[in-house]
């Protein structure tokens, strides 16, 4: 149920050392020959350095062989001394696979601006890399080696008639829209262009985890990578591959959602009404960045003033008096007015767990789903401490 689901791929996790309670914390997939690759990156101007050799890496061509990702150091803020880890840590991969450096991508995640103990996944490679494997408990170790603050692996299946995409996925806080939210790796042993594999890996993030707003905190390592194999030997349709990247690429941006450091519910926004689905998308993480929004969803609090203020509050041009709001399908403002409702009632049936809200921005065809969690004392005592 994970990476390693679709043909072609192997997968496993190793505690090389990096996280000091001997957690696993060094993960690699690797692939067959002929496998090709395609990457979403995070758009923060202060980039890893694991995010410009894969950059690069990519930008040689389509070809890759392995992803390797270490936790427990971000090897970001860390100048001309982190590229040479990275560059290094490639370089062990490529010589392990056997494979050429520029066929393998390389992530990590963890507190910025330390130094990576490049030392240690060296080493670490060394004894992890002949030991992965196709099944389900090597994706599973791979999946458990990527988290930080995340309480659970992230991992999940489709099956599309007869090919498979798999995934695994990390991130509990710094998650925001506009790049690849945290670290993802995506596989399919289906056969696939290159163009047609970018295509498919961008559809699904702007559906997915461009549509997920935790924290409003770009992370400067995010990453989502998707893998074809073309093991299965079956050629799916452009429509066909982008709905089986699209439903596991939105799963696990659930899941992230469903584990975000501190929150207690997810709440899911569906924006109606708007000029097309970019500018939906765009109105639904605007109110999303307010914490006043998020904090009348951590009090089950129907407030939709705070959603017409926070959008108003933005660049996205709207009729005020288009503007309507539903909490679990009751309405409690249409045409940009208060409608009669039950506020006790719809109160006590947003009081506790996941809730739906839609909101009108105008007349148009544009809509799109966006999610995002409540703002609750858990997640400022969490980001408040040392690390």
């Amino acid at each position: 149920m994970s990476v390693t689901a679709a043909a072609g791929f192997a997968a496993g996790g190793f505690a090389c050392g990096i996280k000091p309670d001997g957690q696993l914390d060094l993960a690699v997939v690797t692939a067959v020959a002929g496998t090709i690759g395609a990457a979403v990156f995070t758009t923060n101007r202060a980039a890893a350095a694991p995010v410009v050799v894969s950059r690069s890496n990519l930008a040689d061509g389509p070809s890759v062989r392995a992803v390797v990702v270490n936790s427990g150091c971000a090897n970001a803020g860390t100048g001309d001394e982190g590229i040479a880890a990275a560059l290094t840590t490639v370089a062990a991969v490529a010589a392990d696979v056997g494979c050429d450096p520029d066929e393998v991508l390389v992530c990590s995640t963890g507190g910025i601006g330390k130094p990576l103990e490049v030392d240690k996944v060296v080493a670490g490679l060394a004894s992890l890399i002949p030991h992965v494997a196709s099944s389900p408990g090597s994706g599973t170790s791979a999946a458990e080696a990527i988290m930080t603050t995340d309480t659970v692996p992230k991992e999940t299946l489709y099956r599309g008639g007869s090919f498979t995409v798999g995934g695994m996925a990390k991130g509990a806080g710094m998650v925001r829209p506009d790049m690849a939210t945290m670290l993802v790796v995506v596989t399919t042993d289906a056969v696939v262009r290159p163009a047609q594999l970018k295509e498919a890996l961008q559809a699904a993030v702007d559906e997915s985890f461009h549509a997920l707003n935790i924290d409003g905190c770009p992370s400067t390592n995010d990453t989502v990578i998707l893998l074809a194999s073309g093991s299965s030997g079956v050629v799916p349709s452009p429509a066909e591959l982008t709905t089986a990247v699209g439903r596991v690429c939105w799963d696990l941006a659930n899941q992230l959602a469903a584990d975000a450091e501190g929150a207690s519910r997810v709440v899911t926004i569906d924006v109606v009404g708007a000029p097309d689905s970019a500018t939906a998308r765009r109105a639904g993480r605007l109110v999303c960045d307010s914490a006043l929004v998020r904090s009348a969803f951590y009090g089950g609090d129907p407030n939709w003033g705070r959603l017409l203020g926070a959008l108003g509050a933005g660049d996205i041009e709207f009729d005020p008096d288009e503007f309507g709001i539903a909490y679990e399908g009751v309405a409690v403002a249409e045409d940009g007015r208060e409608v009669s409702h039950d506020p006790a009632a719809l109160h006590a049936g947003i009081a506790e767990g996941d809730f739906t809200v839609t909101m009108t921005i105008g007349r148009g065809p544009g809509s799109a789903r966006v999610l995002t969690t409540d703002l609750t004392p858990e997640y400022v005592n969490f980001n408040a401490e040392y690390s």
